[in-house]
């Protein structure tokens, strides 16, 4: 049996691969359409999501995984670890923290002698996924899970999370970032960079180039003064722009020295408010 067994939420962005190689069970988040939930990832495809968006009509919503979703993870995985360390996305912007706390509020009944944490990342997409898969790898190396979850929140003030919007329509219209209303109506043509750091759990806009070269442009630069001549990790993303995402891979793997590259689909639950034609990158240094 494990020693720690580790649970996240479908909004990490990790690679297929990875999720597997290091057993990581990811309880997916809903999309909700005409009256349909779908769960992220199994019941409706990325492409699906943003082909229905790109229409900009009658635009889907997202919901939390339930309790019960989460009460489910952990009693899977007690059958085959003594421990379970649950890292959610930032509490800040998802209720998924609190689903996954209560739930296992009610573990501790039902599986007594299973010991659960429940984290907080503070973070999102790629940044949560490196939090979680940090997590992952010194567990898979039999580490306590009082180890693990140390391993986890000292990578919450390595990671770096850029991203580059197509529009703010969907940003303003769902309010889910600060100042994006504003910035939605004071410029009808620009391609916004916004930033997301576990320190505040909030995600903010930190500039408006007018174009996608000069906003990608921007990306690697800030990534370059953070990262300066250090091996990085790194995963990139995108929200039904593969080619683009192809591109901004091949041109991080040519200026940085990267331990690990991935290329991702940036995942609909938050693509949902972020719009399709994101490009974003999460990355650390060594």
């Amino acid at each position: 049996m494990k020693k720690v067994a580790i649970v996240t939420d479908s909004t990490c962005c990790l690679p297929k691969e990875l999720a597997e190689k290091y057993d990581i069970c990811e309880v997916p988040l809903e999309i909700v359409y005409e009256g349909r939930s779908y769960r992220d990832g199994i019941d409706i495809s990325p492409d699906e999501v943003y082909k229905i968006m790109r229409k900009r009509e009658n635009l889907p919503t997202t919901s939390t995984a339930s309790i019960g979703d989460f009460l489910a993870a952990y009693r899977q995985l007690s059958q085959k670890a003594e421990s379970i360390l649950c890292i959610t996305v930032t509490s800040l912007q998802s209720q998924t923290f609190e689903a996954a706390s209560e739930a296992r509020e009610i573990a501790k009944e039902e599986l007594p002698d299973t010991t659960i944490e429940v984290l907080d990342s503070r973070a999102v997409s790629g940044a949560l996924g490196f939090i979680v898969l940090e997590a992952a790898r010194v567990a898979n190396q039999g580490a306590e899970l009082a180890e693990a979850a140390e391993a986890a929140r000292a990578m919450m003030n390595r990671v770096n999370f850029l991203a580059m919007l197509d529009t703010l329509y969907y940003l303003a219209r769902t309010g889910r970032i600060a100042r994006a209303a504003a910035w939605a109506g004071s410029v009808l043509s620009m391609k916004p960079v916004v930033e997301h750091s576990p320190a505040i759990g909030e995600t903010t806009p930190i500039a408006r180039p007018r174009t996608k070269p000069k906003a990608i442009k921007l990306m690697l630069e800030l990534m370059a003064q953070r990262m300066g001549d250090s091996r990085v990790h790194v995963l990139v993303h995108h929200a039904d722009e593969l080619e683009e995402g192809k591109k901004l891979m091949a041109e991080i793997d040519s200026r940085f020295s990267c331990v690990e590259l991935y290329l991702t689909e940036f995942t609909p639950i938050m693509g949902v408010h972020a719009g399709p034609g994101v490009l974003a990158i999460s990355f650390y240094a060594d």
